[in-house]
């Protein structure tokens, strides 16, 4: 019998020892609810992304749910992932925006536009890897600079994660209140709680802000001081209504900036599709380059309305591995459910509630756990940092991220992040062909 186009799933039951298989399915009820549940697992970090560059969040969480969609069908509802808000972009968008840190971005056009064409730069490189493969990708980036990558978007975001504290000290201790309470969520919550870490801590942080400020005016007050939780907007917004999509524009300096995020997405991309393969026994080497493509496409179509780029998403196979369920149908009830969130300007507005030091303490945890993922990525493939290659490779790369370095180029400016992407590739390469170098 020839393959379908989709899968043609098969329902079962699951227990507490069965794993449900990219082409299985559990009973509807059960599949809508696992939906539900992976909407929950990415909704944290969905969010926080675009409030961080400005952007609307509701519009994030709308073209998640389309470019989820779009990665389904173009992976032929193989792959079992959920795109949501790259945290990659972060860095480039703040450069050639030169956003505050709040409120509305007034110069998203240029950082949309860059955006697309990184999107255009990625499904190429998908296209590429459709044809020819992914061995090309594997020795450029191994594990050593895939791993150096991830740490430096999280090191190199460090200054953004704090600046909301500066000068104040009512917003400092509110931040560490809120790392505190995610913390403790980390440590001592338990089962769906601990998997729904970030937004269990926003929503608690939240609350603990609130009553602090709003009932006790602890710390309220001054040019610094903390402000009060404004709820007005929430009353006011209404259930269902359009997002506020926004345009695009092309700027050469920020497409120079912004398009080399490309590489990221890809090392990102390829770690999950890897990890993917290894919980459900089913190679991914197949779609490997349409998941790539489908990305790139989804990035394009987000970035053409005022969306953040997107990828897969870590938290949503972290909740594949506590459960074992991995059809792919489930994603796409998630997807459906994202759109419909994405459509609701009030809960638009309850998002745009969080306090900025709440954003803060969050951010201290999140672009943390990125960097320390990348290190991750070193442990599980036993990088052996006694080579004195794997070290300087990695020595360099940290440095060079974290501390920002910017370089012009023809014209072409490169941030930190491009910088140390670009660098670690450069410098395994040539260390690669000239043996090994010897740290004295």
């Amino acid at each position: 019998m020839s393959e379908t186009y989709f899968p043609r799933y098969t329902e079962k039951v699951q227990s507490h020892d069965t794993t449900i298989a990219p082409d299985e399915r559990l009973p509807m009820a059960q599949t809508v609810l696992m939906g539900v549940q992976h909407v929950v697992a990415m909704f944290g970090a969905t969010i926080l992304a675009p409030l961080l560059m400005g952007f609307d969040p509701n519009v994030a969480i709308l073209m998640s749910g389309i470019g989820t969609l779009l990665f389904y069908v173009m992976t032929r509802g193989r792959v079992p992932s959920y795109l949501g808000s790259s945290f990659a972009f972060i860095g480039g968008v703040i450069a050639v925006s030169g956003y505050a840190g709040s409120g509305a971005n007034a110069n998203i056009g240029v950082a949309l536009g860059a955006i697309i064409v990184c999107g255009l730069v990625y499904f190429l490189i998908g296209l590429l890897v459709q044809f020819a493969g992914t061995k090309w990708i594997e020795k450029l980036m191994p594990p050593v600079v895939t791993g150096a990558v991830v740490a430096v978007i999280g090191l190199n975001l460090a200054g953004v994660a704090v600046l909301g504290a500066k000068g104040s000290n009512a917003n400092a201790w509110y931040m560490l209140l809120t790392v505190l309470v995610i913390a403790l969520t980390a440590v001592w919550g338990t089962g769906l709680m601990r998997r729904l870490l970030i937004l269990v801590g926003v929503i608690v942080a939240t609350v603990l802000y609130a009553v602090l400020t709003n009932g006790l005016g602890w710390g309220v007050g001054g040019e610094h001081g903390a402000l009060p939780v404004d709820f007005s907007k929430v009353a006011h917004a209404a259930w269902f209504g359009l997002p506020h999509f926004s345009s695009p524009s092309f700027s050469i300096s920020a497409i120079s900036v912004i398009a080399p995020v490309a590489l990221i997405l890809v090392a990102e991309n390829l770690g999950h599709l890897r990890a993917v393969q290894g919980m459900t026994g089913h190679d991914m080497n197949p779609y490997m380059g349409r998941a790539f493509m489908a990305d790139g496409l989804a990035t394009m179509i987000s970035g053409s309305v005022g969306g953040t780029g997107v990828t897969t998403y870590a938290e949503n196979i972290g909740v594949m591995a506590v459960t074992r369920i991995y059809s792919t149908l489930v994603f796409v009830f998630a997807a459906v459910f994202a759109i419909a969130l994405g459509f609701s300007p009030k809960m638009g507005a309850l998002i745009q509630t969080i306090p900025g030091p709440v954003l803060g303490g969050v951010s201290i945890v999140v672009f943390g756990l990125i960097a320390v993922s990348g290190a991750k990525i070193w442990v599980d493939n036993k990088v052996d940092f006694s080579q004195s290659r794997n070290l300087i490779v990695a020595a360099v790369t940290l440095i060079l991220g974290a501390g920002d370095l910017t370089v012009n180029l023809g014209g072409v400016t490169l941030n930190g992040i491009d910088v140390a992407t670009f660098g670690a590739m450069a410098l395994y390469a040539l260390l690669n062909m000239g043996g090994k170098v010897r740290v004295s």
